[in-house]
């Protein structure tokens, strides 16, 4: 059986992955620092964060079940707490291909993980049942937990574990012999006998003058077998980690010491007389592998599989709520066609900024309204220095991620067509840059965006083209939107040159396509930055004299201040 909570039935797991570039231009470092702090959670969640699937059977599957888990904290808790049980329990597999008898501690283990299987498998149907879940995924889940509890002879199972329970728990105590070397030191040591009767303490010397022969000082017993060697001259330390045997005598307490795990039973000792032990109980240990091969096939340990589903909605569901705790807006986007490459977002703002704000700094933080249809697709995006260009662009790119992951996003309401794969364009490190240069760094990643992206993709570019000349830049920046607009991709170019903001209709005009190119603007008001977009010309010198007015820079006012101070 194989069941997901990310991808529905009969459908293939079909996805893109991001690359490096877009990996590090959105920040999704940063956002699983923000999912989650354990280490062994953050491999499995950067997995599911890298892929973008663009199927909207599968994008509304996984909001449906997000949102039962948003719904009710008490079930993403259990399931999480269970599943990860189920997990711990997932060795049963071994069984089938260990040929020799295994030892009877391991066994009686196993016995116990079946046990605590089955009550795990009952505790998840009992927290679906109980809940109005909505979710094609998790009603099917609690079908299939249904299924296996009634199916797989959970109640014989459980009469047939308690017999051979008690079966093994017949034993009490074990009778070993051990070898003494010259010195006295024990160097070998085996099985006697497994008792029935617990060891006492006041039949100790009634017992070894029996077994002792009356005429000797020492009994002249019968070769005891296979065994181990323990030899205590290089006594090695139970942490050291080198597989040595942790069986010394101490000298101060005159009593042998065995190291032993309380949790499996396992110890040096025990292993060594494994042999022994599973020849004297081979038909106790046969029958439990009997037991436990009759009930192998027929479980739910497949279900281990979703824990990394689970704790991804368990991580997001956590997230989102600390987020409207914050008076944020979050919202579960309605998915269009893909063909429509149309999007809409309400109040939409960038989920760093939020994540910020989550750990006490004090950020204002500015929504706006954004959409790409077909009036509109490719956006030159302009405004000054800290003006939140970078800060809306990743904000959009994050959005449409989240969205597509099948979690809630920064908006209050948004209707997304899914894109086949988000193509970032960043500024290089300087490193990055040695052998080519920066401007063919750059031209040289664009062309590989244009390799691989489609009318379906989202392009997300940020200062490119910044660092050569004015007139260059502009002349290649032209060709690149040219470029977005024949291939009919959703596309924002985030930029200082004004210039081509201005080009947009000789753009538009130039090059037949379905993508129109619009320019977009960051706002400021009364010298102050707004971080508002909206739809309109380029503001370059306008938004310097906003600037210079504010910071009392002007001619007017460097002469005022000039004359305040030598009146003529």
């Amino acid at each position: 059986m194989k069941f997901s909570l990310l991808y529905p039935e009969n459908t293939e797991k079909d996805f893109k992955t991001l690359n490096n570039e877009a990996i590090n231009d959105l920040s999704l470092e940063f956002i699983l620092d923000a999912l989650t702090e354990v280490r062994a959670e953050r491999p499995h969640l950067m997995g599911m964060l890298t892929r973008v699937p663009m199927n909207p059977e599968i994008i509304r599957y996984r909001h449906d079940v997000f949102e039962d888990f948003l719904r009710f904290p008490h079930l993403r808790e259990r399931m999480s707490e269970l599943v990860m049980k189920l997990n711990d329990l997932r060795d049963l597999e071994r069984f089938q291909m260990d040929s020799d008898a295994s030892a009877l501690w391991s066994l009686i283990n196993r016995l116990r993980e079946i046990d605590d299987y089955m009550t795990c498998i009952n505790m998840i149907r009992e927290a679906l049942s109980a809940l109005d879940i909505r979710s094609e995924g998790l009603c099917s889940l609690r079908e299939i937990v249904t299924n296996i509890a009634r199916e797989s002879g959970f109640d014989a199972l459980k009469a047939d574990i308690d017999e051979l329970m008690a079966q093994a728990q017949q034993l009490k105590s074990v009778t070993i012999g051990v070898n003494l070397d010259r010195f006295l030191r024990p160097e070998f040591a085996a099985i006697v006998s497994l008792n029935d009767t617990k060891f006492s303490d006041s039949g100790l010397m009634s017992r070894f003058k029996s077994f002792t022969d009356s005429r000797d000082d020492l009994h002249h017993g019968a070769n005891l077998g296979e065994g181990r060697r323990f030899h205590p001259a290089n006594p090695y330390h139970p942490h050291r980690g080198d597989g040595k045997a942790n069986v010394m005598i101490r000298a101060a307490e005159a009593q042998a010491n065995i190291e032993t795990s309380n949790i499996t039973g396992k110890d040096p000792l025990s292993d060594a007389m494994r042999k022994q032990v599973t020849d004297i109980m081979r038909k106790t240990v046969s029958n439990i592998k009997a037991t436990i091969k009759k009930y192998v096939n027929v479980n739910g340990y497949s279900l281990t599989s979703l824990l990394p589903e689970i704790i991804f909605y368990h991580r997001w569901a956590e997230l989102t709520e600390k987020l409207t705790a914050l008076g944020l807006p979050m919202c579960k986007p309605r998915i269009l066609p893909p063909e429509e490459r149309a999007c809409t977002f309400k109040d939409v703002y960038n989920l760093k900024l939020a994540i910020n704000k989550l750990g006490g700094e004090e950020i204002n933080i500015i929504t706006n309204d954004f959409d790409f249809s077909d009036e509109r697709r490719i956006y030159i995006l302009t405004g000054p220095n800290r003006g939140g260009k970078t800060i809306f662009t990743q904000a959009i790119g994050l959005a449409m991620l989240m969205a597509q992951w099948g979690v809630y996003i920064p908006a209050s309401d948004a209707s997304i067509s899914p894109c086949d794969n988000i193509y970032t364009h960043f500024p290089a490190d300087e490193n990055d840059t040695v052998d080519l240069g920066r401007l063919g760094e750059e031209s040289q990643r664009l062309s590989g965006i244009f390799e691989v992206a489609t009318r379906y993709s989202l392009l997300l570019l940020n200062e490119s083209l910044a660092t050569t000349s004015v007139a260059e830049g502009v002349f290649i920046a032209k060709d690149v939107v040219k470029a977005m607009r024949y291939l009919g991709t959703r596309a924002i170019f985030n930029t200082h040159m004004h210039d081509l903001a201005t080009s947009v209709r000789e753009i538009n005009r130039a090059v037949e396509g379905d993508s129109l190119a619009e320019s977009l603007i960051t706002g400021v008001h009364d010298g102050e930055r707004s971080f508002k977009v909206s739809i309109a010309p380029p503001q370059g010198v306008s938004y310097a004299a906003d600037i210079a007015k504010k910071y009392g820079v002007t001619f007017d006012q460097i002469k005022e201040s000039i004359d305040s101070k030598h009146p003529a």
